[in-house]
């Protein structure tokens, strides 16, 4: 007995539907990507946004087969290459690699002078990595653990750089400030985490919270000691330095890294970019690339990524509404 018309029709939707899901990203990436893709990196080169761009980059290219370009936009506290895509056309050409300090610590230092709408200019895609600071100071400091940091500190004024206010080290540093109890601290800011590791590392400033790759290598090299890493548990690349947390329980700083399309790109676009680099992070040769730099390919899709950016936004507007952090 034949089948009625609209019967047969649905049925073989279905089953070209059921062909495209078991397809996967490769048919996602066909039907989605038809063009160059570019990645604003709002921070200057080297630090572990444009690692992770550029990481991400490299292995999307060959998965979707169309050139993925990184276009480092830094400057004004990451705001310049942010905007760029906030204002940018929603026609899957581009994203920008957000920061803990681009999409959420600005929104509690900025306010109304922020040129962007985090919740409302962008569409979120994928976090990409989670990334931790490393307390470092010169092998010449009595510094050894937070207790002695904690009381140096009541006998002289501690010196601490940063990449600028609002940065992952500035706010690692206030964090650490508040929740030890610490008064005679005095933040240096400098215009990246490079000349503020430079500044420590000719004696200038007592203290850093630098970025994992960048402090593993001095330490590595005996240019500096390790205090103690902002992550919840030790990391695998600094397994003999406690956390900050095994001083003051609760404490974590995570430095993170994802993408963000501007808002109205089409959500197909975005559930198929999703997906290629969440494809992309569960490689185990991309995962051990991401592991020896310190860093952790730690994905979230686009509603929980949404989700976790608004718990961020909250979570440092409080820290940096109590230490009346202000804009350089």
């Amino acid at each position: 007995m034949r089948q009625p018309m609209h019967r047969r029709s649905f049925l073989m939707t279905a089953a070209a539907l059921a062909a495209l899901h078991r397809a996967g990203p490769a048919a996602a990436a066909e039907a989605s990507f038809n063009g160059p893709l570019r990645i604003v990196v709002p921070a200057a080169a080297g630090g572990f946004t444009d690692i992770s761009s550029r990481m991400v980059a490299d292995g999307l290219a060959r998965r979707i087969d169309q050139p993925v370009l990184v276009d480092d936009k830094p400057g004004a506290s990451g705001m310049i290459g942010s905007e760029i895509v906030a204002h940018g056309p929603p026609d899957g050409s581009m994203v920008v690699m957000g920061n803990i300090q681009t999409h959420a610590a600005n929104v509690g230092m900025f306010k109304e002078r922020l040129r962007y709408d985090v919740l409302r200019d962008f569409a979120p895609v994928t976090r990409v990595a989670m990334g931790y600071n490393v307390l470092v100071v010169l092998p010449s400091s009595p510094v050894h653990r937070i207790d002695d940091l904690m009381a140096l500190s009541k006998q002289q004024t501690l010196t601490y750089g940063s990449g600028g206010s609002g940065s992952s080290a500035h706010l690692a540093t206030e964090m650490l400030r508040q929740r030890a109890g610490i008064e005679n601290m005095l933040h240096v800011p400098f215009r990246a985490n490079a000349p503020a590791l430079q500044a420590l590392l000719s004696g200038q400033i007592s203290m850093l919270f630098d970025t994992t790759p960048s402090a593993t290598a001095q330490v590595r090299a005996g240019t500096l000691r390790a205090i103690a890493v902002t992550s919840s548990a030790r990391l695998p690349s600094l397994p003999g330095v406690p956390t900050v947390a095994e001083s003051l329980p609760g404490f974590e700083v995570a430095v993170w890294g994802g993408l963000y399309a501007p808002a109205g790109t089409p959500p197909k676009w975005v559930d198929a970019l999703d997906a290629q680099v969440q494809a992309l992070l569960k490689d185990p040769a991309m995962v051990q690339r991401f592991d020896q730099l310190g860093f952790a390919a730690d994905t979230l899709g686009p509603a929980d990524f949404a989700a976790f950016t608004k718990a961020e936004i909250a979570k440092w507007s409080e820290v940096i509404k109590v230490a009346k952090i202000t804009a350089d």
